[in-house]
């Protein structure tokens, strides 16, 4: 099969950069359902054009690609191990050349591999099938959509919603809090696959496999169709929307399975995915492993996504020039839109760590400075520089147990990042006079476009690209105020009150 590899690596490049037409459909309909001019709205701006522009830089729709997994269905007598060889070879190949973010660390050390490869990393699953051609398909689940991902035993108590019981009812109020719980962490609006029943393993395995049905297809059982269409219904009232940001779209699409379990067990498992939903399909002529035809690729195909310029500079906008005063910071409050302009510094888990015990090395300075939660895609230039491919927020919430802390050891007044802090930041933006702001989580190549250039990096080797510190310089970088420095939260005034609203469906 000479042309497998080829086909492999056209795969993840086209799953990481260009979405599937379904996709496509359900966030242009929820484009339209938002006020343009509200947050909600001007989020899902950025989003469409961000779309368009990865297709058009052949870039990650959004720098976290997850941690690749295939599934391949084979004819008999098919070579499975070929397969699987050329498989971590092409994943290899694209992770060089930037389609991929190096993001397999070793599970104790953190150590990065720098190429994707590891410990059963990427994922490979193998099934036989009847049919005399291989399928192969892909998703790319990034980590903060994956963190979202949630499983339930039932009976349980579940929040805001009582006693759940091991019927369909129970599963009801497990979905509508695992769509709770996402928040604006998970990058709504998102998708849910489902899977009820069988053990702790498979039944999130048949979860995420949900995720390959088309967002527009229903389901064959009449009890799970009925299901899924009362799910998308009621928690596109929870006013959670774009980002968390509020909004009349929270859920794009629920997809449930079912398969038997033990009597002792009844899970339901929650794959929880983002709006940046990359998943297709190829099936390959088993001869030569060439393509033979695409999956999720419809011939009326939305092409262009983009129905405004992002988020637009009114002459409205607070401009930010890092270093920032506390005077600028004290200003703010939650819902302005800010323009950053000057140099950031980007810092992750592995970072916020390392703060914790040591201090950054001579000739970093931080006083006045803006932490970007971010793991861009860095590329290395003939002449030793470096450029960003991609590079959007990450979920901020795992920060949470350092992030007052750094802030007042670095002197910072802003953290860029999305779907907000918890009580312990907030508080610390309010003694240290700084504020969060929440950029539009995954856009990476909307926001790759405002870093001019990359002025340096600390701790490559040791953390890797990922996690490294680097060091941007940035124009004209827009995010909103959710956090400030008097005691407010826009994310916690939604949660509360998508909470009130996901008790009224108890």
């Amino acid at each position: 099969m000479q042309h497998f590899r080829e086909s492999i690596i056209t795969l993840i490049t086209e799953t990481s950069s260009n979405l599937p037409s379904d996709v496509r459909n359900a966030i242009s309909g929820a484009i339209r359902r938002e006020d343009p001019d509200s947050q909600a709205g001007l989020a899902m701006s950025a989003i469409s054009l961000n779309i368009d522009m990865a297709v058009d830089n052949v870039s990650p729709i959004c720098q976290d690609t997850g941690m690749p997994t295939f599934f391949v269905h084979t004819p008999a007598g098919a070579d499975q191990l070929f397969m699987k060889k050329e498989i971590r070879s092409a994943v290899a190949e694209v992770s060089k050349t930037g389609k991929l973010r190096p993001n397999a660390v070793d599970a104790i050390t953190g150590k990065n591999s720098g190429n994707n490869l590891g410990d059963h990393f990427p994922v490979i699953h193998f099934e036989p099938w009847e049919e005399n051609s291989i399928e192969v398909r892909l998703i790319l689940k990034g980590g903060g959509c994956e963190n979202k991902n949630v499983q339930y035993s039932l009976p349980a108590d579940i929040p805001g919603l009582g006693k759940a019981s091991r019927d369909l009812d129970g599963v009801r109020k497990c979905l509508l809090h695992a769509v709770f719980q996402a928040q604006g962490q998970g990058c709504s609006p998102g998708f849910i696959g489902v899977g009820i029943g069988g053990d702790r393993t498979s039944g999130f395995e048949l979860a995420k496999k949900q995720l390959f049905r088309r967002v527009d297809d229903r389901n064959p059982d009449s009890e799970l169709d009925a299901l899924e269409q009362e799910i998308l219904e009621k928690t596109n009232m929870m006013d959670i929307g774009p980002m968390g940001f509020g909004g009349k779209t929270t859920l794009l699409g629920c997809k449930i399975g079912k398969s038997h379990r033990v009597p002792a067990s009844f899970y339901v498992s929650v794959a929880y995915n983002c709006w940046a939903y990359r998943r297709l399909g190829v099936v390959l002529d088993p001869a030569d492993g060439s393509i033979f035809s695409w999956q999720f690729r419809d011939s009326d195909e939305i092409r262009r996504m983009a129905s405004g310029e992002g988020i637009p500079v009114t002459g409205r906008e607070v401009v930010l020039q890092a270093p920032v005063t506390e005077e600028q910071i004290r200003s703010l409050k939650v819902g302005d839109m800010v323009l950053v302009n000057g140099p950031i510094h980007t810092g992750r888990d592995a970072f916020h760590h390392y703060m914790m015990h040591h201090d950054l090395p001579e000739g970093i300075d931080t006083e006045g400075g803006i932490l970007f939660h971010c793991g861009p895609v860095v590329m290395k230039n003939d002449d030793g520089s470096y450029r960003v491919t991609a590079a959007g927020p990450t979920t901020s919430i795992r920060e949470e147990p350092y992030q007052a802390d750094v802030i007042r050891k670095l002197g910072l007044r802003a953290v860029i990042g999305k779907g907000g802090m918890g009580p312990k930041t907030l508080q610390g933006l309010k003694d240290h006079g700084a504020v969060y702001l929440n950029a539009i989580g995954g856009a990476a190549q909307y926001y790759a476009r405002c870093i001019e250039k990359v002025t340096g990096v600390d701790f490559l080797e040791e953390m890797g690209v990922p996690e490294a510190m680097w060091h941007l310089e940035v124009r004209s970088f827009p995010a909103i105020v959710t956090m400030d420095s008097h005691g407010n939260s826009l994310h916690s005034k939604v949660e509360e009150a998508s909470f009130r609203q996901m008790g009224k469906f108890a």
